[in-house]
């Protein structure tokens, strides 16, 4: 017989299972409503853009008071993601004032309509909540990586929608090859009840169903690698833009207030000579066109990535994620484009291929795929996830990333991204 105590194998599941029950319900609730306001801020100052193209005018004020807040609360070294994916593997301290500066930063950077996405603000705003509430909540060091962990998972979810991908992101983006699996229970809750508080406040998932899919066979199969190979070079391509773009920066500009001047005029001039808008913001617009057949240029996937690295570079604040799909969304309706395939599957292949080739999540990404555009296009997805994933090498966006065992052999290497 098994007694229930807590010094009992029996004893000591229920006790963990009950306590990240409880914890992951907080977390899950406060990281999810502090989600969806920030997802419905995020929603109205994009209308607002939208509708008063004059605001990209006001890119440069909007810099130097981001540049300000950081500096005034003493965050100017704040490393972002990076930070977060420390506080995890290491013993780094994810400030609290974290969340409030990167909720400012990034709605002033999408006010103006700079290109950046917000699952990259989410991972902070949702890490600094749940080191927290760790705080708050008097968790040891592990523990509190945990914590970590389903803040991320919650805020990532109450924002996109996915719930299941937001879950498993968390445990498998830190430390390549592991999983953290102690936090597979508290990341699921979490994320699932970011998703449904934030769905419940007005902000609608991100879904992009497919239609009818063409039948899968060898002809099918051979071309999915071949895109995969494709899309594994674009993203290590977007890679080392946006890490060189930021070195670059700093090399002629060694004020944070001068870089992100100098990133404001170049934002505005490479606005004013595209001669459109379709390349600011997050571009989740420019996805759904595509994803309802629209046809773009062919070069629109690399204007993309300019963008996106000059505004990210310069400082401004936001994620890389959906910027991201975007590329991988304008890239796959490129190949339809050549190739005369199915214009919907291969920008969603697209956007699953570059997701997995700059994030190194596999098995994040796949379930990504399945939840944004549904299960009939599983094999495509499952090939092309895998093939982008192997020749993406060790490139990334976080530099803080760890890859702890090798792609190409089983063994244990232990290296940073590459930038």
């Amino acid at each position: 017989m098994y007694r229930l105590d807590d010094k009992t194998p029996l004893g000591k599941n229920l006790h963990y299972f009950v306590k990240w029950t409880c914890i992951s319900c907080i977390i899950g609730i406060a990281v999810g409503l502090v989600g969806a306001v920030f997802g419905r801020a995020i929603t109205w100052v994009t209308a607002f853009w939208n509708a008063n193209l004059w605001t990209l005018y006001l890119t440069p004020a909007a810099g130097l008071i981001i540049v300000w807040l950081y500096r005034t609360f003493h965050e100017e070294g704040n490393r972002g993601t990076n930070l977060v994916l420390e506080a995890i593997s290491s013993n780094e301290e994810v400030s609290l004032a974290t969340a409030p500066l990167i909720f400012a930063g990034t709605l002033l950077t999408h006010f103006v309509s700079g290109s950046a996405g917000r699952e990259g603000a989410a991972l902070q705003l949702g890490g600094s909540l749940g080191n927290q509430f760790g705080k708050w909540l008097r968790l040891d060091e592990k523990d509190k990586k945990i914590a970590v962990m389903c803040g991320m998972s919650a805020c990532f979810a109450a924002l996109f929608g996915t719930p299941m991908a937001a879950g498993i992101f968390s445990l498998e983006v830190v430390s390549i090859g592991v999983l953290y699996y102690a936090a597979l229970v508290p990341c699921v809750f979490s994320a699932f009840i970011g998703a449904a508080i934030s769905e419940q406040l007005g902000n609608a998932p991100e879904r992009f169903l497919l239609g009818e899919v063409p039948a899968f066979g060898l002809r099918e199969a051979v071309f999915t690698v071949l895109f995969g190979v494709c899309c594994a070079l674009v993203s290590i391509l977007f890679c080392i833009m946006l890490h060189q773009s930021e070195k670059l920066y700093r090399r002629y500009f060694k004020s944070s207030y001068v870089r992100i001047l100098a990133g404001s005029v170049l934002f505005i001039g490479l606005t004013l000579l595209s001669g459109s808008r379709e390349y600011n913001g997050s571009g989740i617009q420019l996805v759904a066109g595509i994803m309802e057949g629209e046809r773009i240029g062919y070069a629109d996937f690399f204007i993309k990535m300019i963008f996106t690295a000059v505004v990210l570079g310069a400082g401004f604040k936001g994620g890389e994620i959906v910027p991201t799909l975007c590329v991988g969304a304008a890239f796959g309706a490129a190949a339809a484009g050549i190739t005369g395939m199915d214009q919907e599957l291969l920008a969603a292949c697209g956007m699953a291929a570059l997701f997995v080739g700059v994030t190194n999540c596999p098995i994040a990404s796949v379930i990504l795929a399945f939840e944004m555009f549904g299960y009939g296009a599983m094999p495509y997805f499952a090939i092309i996830v895998a093939v982008s994933f192997t020749l993406s090498g060790y490139h990334g966006l976080y530099k803080s990333q760890k890859f702890i065992y090798s792609k190409l052999k089983a063994e244990y290497i232990n290296i940073r991204s590459h930038e």
